[in-house]
């Protein structure tokens, strides 16, 4: 069988710039331009007009956007809020689309300073810093235990992060103290917050020809409960509006409170000097080269009356209420006390 002849289809292989000459039928010379090593891709041309989405991103950075390219001097410029309005009337939504989320406020570093003065060198009660500011009493004595740690660092001569501490005060709604008493407080200072006894669900039979107070109410969620008026973070103030409200002079009753809130901080810190001091009689601490072991007598059988002490295991997960239950108790009382 003669061999087969190369046709003028035949694949040809050649280097860059060069050709190649192979015989076609019958001995027919035929030059064959040669081809390039190139790889072999789509060369399909790009779009030659932007995509819809971005061309509406560049029409509201025109528009919008434009007024967020430079960044306000007192606090962060959020997002708007709709289409049609500019960020005027946003304030405190950083998330256009969770209007539910508001951005709470916080104490710039003059205000800060001003209550560290106040309490360290003034030697103010912190309730009262926290009632003429108002100011929750919890965040008066963070920034009291912060400012002292800022201050001992820079005794020591540590550098501190101002500029990112700048940095994040200006992405975030700050506040400044005023120092006369008719400003705006900064916070609700006297919320009384939900306590677990108050969680349950109680039938609690009255007579009407009494006053049902809040002492009442508290008794009628458990024995040991505290009145809301006892409860709250300031019960001086409410005693100081009584005072005033029976004719009292503002500033006589202003000096009974200041008196009554050094009272109470005084009996507070003894109480948790003794309650420190009655804890470290109960461990007994074994210091070894490189440890401390510190050990506690405990009774895990001490679980009270009904197994709901407060110190047992597993008290800290939580025990539901069974005034819901069905079935086996009795909601519905049939006598008066």
């Amino acid at each position: 069988m003669p061999p087969l002849l190369p046709t003028t289809t035949s694949l040809v292989r050649a280097s860059t710039g060069a050709a190649s000459r192979i015989t076609g039928p019958l001995g027919t010379p035929v030059v064959v331009a040669a081809a390039t090593s190139t790889a072999s891709f789509s060369t399909t041309a790009s779009r030659s007009k932007i995509s819809k989405p971005r061309q509406e991103f560049r029409a509201w950075e025109k528009r919008i956007g434009r007024n967020l390219r430079r960044p306000q001097e007192q606090g962060p410029r959020y997002l708007p809020l709709g289409p049609s309005s500019r960020g005027e009337d946003n304030v405190d939504r950083p998330f256009p689309i969770n209007g539910h989320f508001k951005s709470a406020r916080v104490l710039d570093d003059s205000s800060r300073e001003l209550i560290w003065e106040k309490v360290m060198r003034e030697g103010e009660p912190i309730k009262a810093v926290s009632a003429e500011f108002g100011v929750d009493i919890r965040r008066v004595a963070a920034i009291v235990r912060l400012k002292e740690v800022e201050k001992a660092w820079i005794a020591k001569g540590k550098k501190l992060a101002k500029p990112y501490a700048k940095a994040v005060l200006s992405m975030l709604p700050t506040w400044r103290l005023a120092s006369n008493s008719n400003a705006e407080p900064f916070e609700p200072i006297n919320e009384l917050h939900v306590h677990p006894y108050t969680m349950q669900q109680i039938f609690w039979p009255t007579s009407e020809s009494r006053h049902f107070t809040r002492e009442d109410a508290a008794k009628a969620f458990h024995p040991t409960l505290l009145s809301a008026d006892k409860r709250v973070p300031h019960p001086e103030l409410i005693q100081m509006e009584r005072e005033i409200q029976q004719g009292r002079p503002p500033y006589d009753a202003s000096e009974r409170f200041r008196q009554a809130v050094m009272e109470s901080e005084r009996k507070a810190a003894e109480r948790q000097m003794a309650q420190a001091a009655l804890e470290e009689k109960l461990v007994t601490r074994v210091k070894t080269d490189r440890f401390e072991f510190r050990f506690k007598q405990y009774n895990s059988e001490n679980v009270g009356l009904r197994g709901r002490a407060r110190h047992v295991v597993g008290w800290r997960y939580g025990n539901p209420f069974d005034d819901r239950a069905k079935g086996h108790q009795i909601k519905i009382p049939t006598s008066v006390p």
